[in-house]
């Protein structure tokens, strides 16, 4: 729950005794230490917005401002260094009085050793206000109930995240150091999610009617916990340096399975009616790492890695039905990995690199029939399928100085994927080409020069192709594939997966950090990148292409005077091809411009602001349809932000942040010129398109010493 703070002027006094009394023995140890030295910053203020809970639907989500109007606002920041004993404590802690409140504790000895922990919240609301009939919501058993189009009950959907950590790291001599990290975090709340069987009412009105078919919006439930722990033992010889690690990852979730009571859209195969949610898993990995200095100009350094996953969380206990005589999936992958690098500058304008690393992915989950095509006498079914794969990565770099400006670098790339033999119990029917190998190659090459004078930057070009084995095909009237030997003729209208496709991918970047004054400096940034997919098919992903602009800069207008800005761009276009002459062409177009200054309008007033502007928007072109393809989807965004800081005294101020926020938003997949989508219960999610809301915090800063 979120907290008002309705005044805050207080004397010294009282704020360190209502503030500071969990630091008291420590302070009182500091006191009677002239060496060392306390310093505790408090801030303390209230916040209020105006709006309503649709004008706050996007600025509302990470700060609990969704249904009251004023917000208090506390931080700390406490620190005590003692330079007799080495030892410094440090405690932070924002927005304690708010929805998204972190603490945090550093206590070391530099040196020998340092213990952290820290805390924190992040609750999320979800900007969309969900329209529907449906009983029980954010449970695992929700109730179905149809009701006509907007006459349902407002659901406001959240999760929370809360989370824990600790830390631990000890100096034990010069040459061994040991160290550990645990963290925690669990969720809950509830998030947009659904069961979409066979139809909607926008497609055909039998929907409503029709036994087992609908689309239905029914919120996912979710009560998990994921734990983490890291361990790392590290030693150091003269040449030699090395660690020991283990990483262990542990997820668990209380809610295995959304199990609703679906009234008349309910299955008569009572196993469809159900939906899995994320299964308890587990995450185990080892390592060896290090470096070696052959000489003074020769380093080499290597890892070897073991990590295992595991899940086999039972079907009966998430209320589910597995294949006759199994009890869970069973689900172990196994992951061995191997690298080794090595850096050397023989002479001294000459500088080289080289690193290879191998990756063995061995999954050793049980087969067994998951998949049931067609019913009855005419069924057929389909096992899981093996996902090992083999990769090789390489990679070889020479870097030149030609002047004490200008640096050249020269690299090659290389990666090869095995993906094994493809399992043949896992397919019924014919399906898409497949690939079990492919080896992509690449060049790069980069000119900089390092910043002398007022200028320095980068430009880079770099170009790769990818290739494969020869394609695979399944049949229509047998398990297994077989391999095609005229591609172009058999699968010239297939459609093929684009990480599998032959592709040709090129890219040039360019970075200018400019100073043509002491008051201007300007960086440039712009990147153009193109990928153009090959199959023997005339079907599927043709090319993408990114294109990004941006330009920064800063200005002083006097020493108590600045300006700042930038202006950005980015567009990434998409071509493909479908069958029967239909053809999408996917653009989007990003656009940012911001302008701020700072300045003091007097000694004791600091004064400041931006204002900026987001312009995101995507565009569907479409063949074969008459409006020409899709509605744009829009989004735009108008922030003003300004502040004032005054210093009353020192040691305390006064500060004042003014927020103005306005943004225009369009989404088709929820409303198009006023045709709102419905689900088949005639449950809606809307979000007002504009959207205008005001802010205004007022905080008093106090540094008690």
């Amino acid at each position: 729950m979120t907290s008002i703070v309705t005044s805050f002027r207080f004397q010294r006094t009282a704020l360190a005794l209502a503030v500071c009394a969990a630091f008291a023995p420590v302070q009182a140890q500091a006191e009677d230490d002239a060496a060392s030295a306390a310093q505790t910053t408090i801030s303390v203020g209230l916040g209020a917005v105006d709006g309503s809970n649709a004008d706050r639907a996007l600025f509302r989500q990470y700060n609990g401002l969704r249904d009251q109007s004023a917000v208090g606002m506390l931080d700390i920041d406490y620190s005590l260094r003692k330079p007799e004993t080495s030892s410094w404590v440090q405690f932070t802690g924002s927005n304690l009085l708010g929805d998204t409140r972190e603490l945090g504790l550093v206590w070391k000895n530099p040196g020998s050793w340092k213990f952290t922990a820290d805390y924190g919240e992040l609750v999320h609301y979800d900007p969309n206000t969900v329209n529907t009939g449906l009983l029980g919501a954010g449970s695992t058993t929700p109730q179905v109930v149809v009701v006509p189009q907007g006459t349902g009950a407002e659901l406001d959907l959240k999760t929370k995240r809360t989370s824990l950590g600790l830390g631990f790291t000890k100096i034990i001599s010069p040459r061994l150091q040991f160290a550990v990290d645990l963290k925690t975090e669990n969720k809950e709340g509830a998030r947009l999610f659904g069961l979409g069987q066979i139809c909607s009412p926008l497609i055909t009105g039998s929907c409503n009617t029709a036994l087992g078919s609908g689309v239905l919006m029914l919120p996912e439930p979710i009560n998990a916990n994921h734990s983490q722990v890291e361990a790392r033992l590290s030693y150091a010889l003269e040449k030699l340096r090395f660690s020991v690690g283990y990483y262990g990852s542990f997820y668990r979730n209380d809610n295995a399975a959304l199990q609703p009571n679906l009234g008349g859209f309910a299955s008569t195969t009572p196993v469809l009616n159900s939906l899995a949610l994320a299964p308890d898993n587990q995450a185990h990995q080892l390592d060896l790492s290090g470096s070696y200095d052959f000489t003074s100009t020769t380093h080499g350094s290597f890892k070897l890695g073991y990590a295992q996953a595991t899940q086999n969380a039972d079907f009966a206990g998430a209320g589910l039905v597995g294949p006759a005589g199994v009890a869970n999936l069973g689900a172990q992958v196994n992951t061995t990995m191997a690298k080794i690098g090595i850096t050397s500058r023989p002479i001294p304008k000459l500088s080289l690199l080289a690193d290879l690393r191998y990756e063995d992915k061995d999954d050793q989950t049980p087969l067994a029939n998951y998949n049931v095509a067609g019913a009855g006498a005419t069924a057929v079914s389909a096992t899981n399928r093996d996902l090992s794969s083999k990769k090789i990565k390489g990679k070889l770099q020479a870097s030149w100085q030609f002047t004490s400006d200008y640096r050249g670098t020269l690299g090659a790339d290389y990666e090869s994927i095995d993906r094994g033999a493809f399992t043949a119990t896992s397919a019924v029917s014919g399906f898409i080409p497949l690939r079990q190998e492919t080896t992509e190659t690449g060049v790069r090459a980069e000119l900089r020069r390092r910043l002398t004078n007022d200028l320095s930057g980068a430009i880079s070009i770099s170009s790769s192709k990818r290739d494969g084995s020869n394609w695979l095909q399944g049949s229509s009237s047998a398990t297994g594939v077989t391999e095609v030997a005229d591609p172009a003729t058999s699968l010239s209208s297939a459609i093929f997966m684009p990480t599998l496709a032959d592709r040709q991918r090129d890219k040039i970047k360019l970075f200018a950090d400019w100073q043509p004054s002491e008051k201007l400096s300007l960086q440039f940034s712009a990147e153009e990148g193109k990928d153009k997919f090959s199959t023997p098919s005339t079907y599927g992903l043709h090319d993408t292409r990114m294109n990004q602009f941006s330009v920064d800069w800063g200005y002083a207008l006097s020493d108590k005077w600045a300006l700042n800005g930038y202006v950005s761009q980015g567009l990434q276009t998409l071509n493909q091809s479908h069958p029967a002459g239909y053809v999408i062409a996917f653009d989007n177009t990003n656009t940012g411009v911001g302008l701020g200054f700072t300045g003091k309008l007097a000694s004791k007033l600091l004064v400041g602001g931006n204002l900026s502007y987001v312009d995101d928007k995507s565009v569907y072109k479409q063949t074969l349809v008459s409006s020409g393809g899709l509605p744009d989807v829009v989004y735009r965004q108008t922030a003003l932000k300004l502040f004032g800081k005054y210093e009353l005294e020192k040691g305390s101020s006064v500060r004042v942040d003014l927020v103005h926020q306005r943004v225009s938003v369009n989404d088709w997949a929820w409303d198009n010129n006023g045709a709102q989508f419905a689900y088949s219960d005639g449950t809606t999610v809307t979000q007002n398109p504009n959207q205008t809301v005001s802010f205004i915090g007022v905080t008093y800063i106090y540094l008690l010493k």
